[in-house]
């Protein structure tokens, strides 16, 4: 992607190493305040009309908006969720780079906060991150993963479990909502899109190409072959063949040597 490469020969030496650990370290101290002090998360979460009255503030903090839920206790919950994202985070540096990293990211706090200033709603930073999971999934589809330290699962599957989960709020949420979704995501589009849209490209040409070449070779296909010259009806249309007795067939040029008359 040549924009992509010169942004970074500009850019690239404004990277920050190591990223999405911070993030995680910002998540856990929002996370943490909020458990201190119920309701802390409303100073951090998106709020256009507040922006504009000079909290740019939250332009950055809505994505460390503490959206962790599930079966288990918030805290181990927590932990489980800021581990996997340091996780995630060294594995995309290393597959991306880290401007690329950096880059994916800012994209996608930029796509969300647009998506507030346009529908008014904000969907936090909890799809931002879901994001990066589509990423990984995209470099490393194979590689397992301890889902909540026990369930062994592949990194696409889990990336799966993520879309099937997002449809249906998505379908039954209003266009504030789904804005927010599919802006949180421009990134996952713009680094992945072109490349899918490639592979799918290749398979429908590669798709075609074989069905162009059975076609021809059922076109091509022969009645008849010599057993012992290989020469068909095709390529000697004035051979005549006969069936031997070792059940094999030839031409009638092959017939009497090797059949004994």
């Amino acid at each position: 992607m040549s924009w992509i490469d010169a942004a970074e020969r500009r850019l690239g030496h404004l990277a920050i190493p190591h990223l999405l650990r911070y993030v995680a370290m910002l998540n856990g101290l929002a996370f943490i305040l909020c458990q201190v002090k119920p309701g802390f998360e409303r100073m951090l979460e998106m709020d256009p009309n507040l922006v504009l009255q000079g909290q740019v503030w939250r332009l950055f903090s809505h994505v460390f908006v503490p959206s962790l839920g599930g079966v288990f206790p918030s805290w181990i919950t927590a932990v489980f969720y800021l581990m996997f994202l340091i996780w995630l985070g060294d594995g995309l540096e290393q597959a991306m780079g880290v401007f690329r990293l950096n880059l994916y990211y800012l994209i996608g706090i930029i796509g969300t906060n647009a998506a507030a200033f346009l529908s008014g709603q904000s969907v936090g930073g909890f799809f931002l991150n879901n994001s990066l999971v589509f990423a990984f999934a995209s470099f490393y589809p194979e590689l397992r993963v301890l889902f909540f330290f026990v369930i062994p699962v592949k990194i696409k599957w889990l990336a799966w479990l993520d879309v099937i989960l997002l449809v249906p709020s998505f379908l039954i949420s209003g266009w504030g909502y789904r804005a927010g979704v599919i802006a949180a995501l421009t990134n996952f589009f713009l680094f992945f899109g072109p490349a899918w849209i490639q592979s799918r490209k290749r398979k429908s040409e590669q798709s075609a190409r074989q069905a162009a070449y059975k076609a021809s070779a059922q076109e091509h296909e022969t009645l008849h072959a010599c057993h012992h010259c290989g020469r068909t009806e095709l390529s000697a249309p004035d051979l005549e063949f006969r069936v031997a007795k070792d059940g094999n067939e030839y031409c009638k040029s092959h017939l009497p040597r090797l059949s004994g008359g």
